[in-house]
């Protein structure tokens, strides 16, 4: 309310122009929150001054400009505002209009217990000026104070160690050697196995790959999978276009059916006893 106010007041923006284009593209966010600098605040009987350096928006590398604006906070009022250095601060100063804009932005942030600095320089009246480049020569002027490697493989081996002790869920545990839980599923199987020309010859390799001792600690790691909310994540499934043969699809299942009464079912029941 208080800006519009002041806008509807003031014949220098108001008479200007009706359609407030200019008026627009001055106040926007972009240009007043980097050019606006070395802000100062003042107040006295009720009315409080609030000042500013505004770097120009096409000369940068020129002075900032100098803007001050008296507010009445006993009435809630916006008494002037004047660029003091622009030509155009006679009528409508776009600088002005920028600082305006600005504090009431600053106006409308949460209030929080750390206090910002307004008074620094202005980050538009930096370009130019600041470091553009570093050689080579400047950035190996310190020496390592570590030896490359040392540090970072003992923190590995230990970081492995621990994680397969906690039997964490980490992805860089799946990728070691001595980790062979995923590397028995039927996702891993068919791509190590993909050379197979048909069901047959895949299931007389899968059954070459395992043997009691392995079966049984598949077994107690994956009990209860289907209880841990990770599971449906990992699953993955793979669908693969066969020909259908139904006696040859009978076989098979035959063939599956006694691998699981050889092998697993014994498992199953010598757990459930004990």
């Amino acid at each position: 309310m208080m800006v519009g106010d002041f806008f509807k007041s003031s014949p220098d923006f108001c008479s200007a122009e009706f359609r407030n284009v200019k008026t627009s593209a001055s106040s926007r966010q972009s240009y007043g929150d980097e050019a606006i600098g070395y802000v100062q605040l003042k107040k006295e009987s009720g009315l409080c001054t609030v000042k500013c350096r505004i770097c120009p928006e096409h000369k940068v590398t020129t002075k900032s400009y100098s803007v001050t604006m008296v507010v009445n906070e006993m009435e809630g009022l916006v008494k002037k505002i004047e660029c003091h250095d622009c030509t155009a601060s006679e009528g409508c100063c776009k600088h002005a209009i920028a600082f305006l804009m600005w504090v009431h932005r600053r106006s409308e942030e949460p209030s929080c217990t750390s206090v910002e600095c307004y008074w620094k320089k202005s980050k538009l009246s930096k370009v130019g000026r600041s470091l553009k480049i570093t050689t080579a020569k400047e950035l190996s002027k310190s020496r390592p104070t570590l030896k490359p490697n040392s540090l970072q493989t003992s923190v590995l081996e230990k970081f492995l160690e621990e994680g397969n002790k906690r039997k964490l869920e980490c992805q860089i545990l799946k990728h070691q050697p001595s980790y062979d839980h995923q590397s028995y599923s039927l996702h891993q199987l068919t791509i190590q196995l993909k050379g197979c020309k048909d069901a047959e010859e895949f299931l007389c390799r899968t059954s070459a790959m395992y043997d009691v001792k392995k079966i049984r600690q598949m077994e107690l790691e994956t009990r209860n999978q289907s209880e841990n909310p990770e599971f449906e994540k990992t699953n993955t499934v793979t669908i693969t276009e066969v020909q259908y043969n139904d006696i040859y699809v009978r076989d098979v299942l035959q063939k599956i059916e006694e691998f699981w009464r050889k092998y697993i079912f014994p498992l199953l029941v010598r757990n459930t006893a004990f």
